[in-house]
């Protein structure tokens, strides 16, 4: 009687009970955008910086608990195609946080042809990632349309955090005069005026339509999100984003006995 689950026996009129199953290693996956648009911020503190120190600490805790963890990486310009550059398969050692690291740490050479198309991202790790997982996406989301739908059915399979990197530059322009703007993702140049107050009211109106789509798309997407400012304390952040996901999981979790999970099945007499 205590293993009933009284919902789940109410909406199906028949008897459900919980079966706990003991959790074992699990697998992590870190699906990393490194297209050029993440190289923008101050010099140490660019959105790649933040990247590769979020994947180092993330990848060595779960590392020394025994669990595994694997990489995806697009836009490194290494690849010679569009889509993945580089595959990591999970395993869990010491060794294996280093090969990551020295895959990040190895410079572009070159940039997204037409721009960034997180999607192919998205769906090779559809293709790749069999077993359940958590699956960290990290990436600025400067993108082409088209990756919130394969998001969507990465959350459907696994445990996903959009993990999304930006600098306070995106959002609102300081008044430094006349300045020569360089799209990273295509090289096209443009010179503006700063010190235009209209030009930059019109920039902070269109960064907050671009930043209320992308918020939308992630919340429609059903993905746990984690904001990583090139001007933030990384620990700081990854504490508030622990403490968010624990209260999120609230009384379930610590009604069930520490490494077990439940299941929901039909009592049988």
């Amino acid at each position: 009687v205590r293993h009933i689950d009284w919902n789940v026996t109410a909406r199906l009129n028949a008897p459900h009970v919980r079966v706990f199953t003991e959790d074992r290693e699990m697998s992590a996956w870190f699906l990393l955008d490194l297209s050029p648009s993440i190289h923008f911020g101050p010099q140490g503190h660019a959105k790649r910086d933040i990247l590769t120190r979020f994947v180092a600490v993330l990848a060595r805790l779960l590392t020394r608990h025994g669990n595994r963890v694997g990489a995806m990486l697009y836009g490194t310009g290494r690849g010679g195609v569009r889509g993945v550059d580089a595959v990591l398969p999970p395993r869990s050692s010491r060794t294996q946080v280093l090969h990551l690291m020295h895959q990040l740490l190895q410079p572009a050479t070159g940039r997204a042809a037409g721009g960034t198309e997180l999607g192919l991202l998205l769906q090779a790790g559809l293709g790749s990632i069999r077993r359940r997982s958590t699956v960290f996406v990290v990436s600025d989301f400067i993108s082409a349309p088209g990756w919130e739908k394969p998001l969507a059915q990465l959350a459907q399979r696994h445990d996903v955090v959009a993990v999304r990197l930006f600098d306070p530059l995106e959002l609102e322009l300081p008044d430094l005069g006349l300045v020569l703007l360089r799209d990273a993702e295509t090289g096209e140049q443009l010179q503006v005026d700063t010190h235009d107050k209209a030009f930059r009211q019109r920039f902070v109106r269109l960064a907050a339509e671009r930043e209320a789509a992308l918020r939308a798309g992630l919340a429609a997407a059903g993905a746990d999100t984690l904001e990583l400012r090139t001007d933030d304390d990384l620990i700081d952040a990854l504490l508030r984003f622990m403490d968010l996901r624990q209260r999120r999981a609230g009384q379930r979790r610590r009604a069930y006995p520490p490494g077990l999970r439940p299941t929901t099945v039909p009592a049988t007499a």
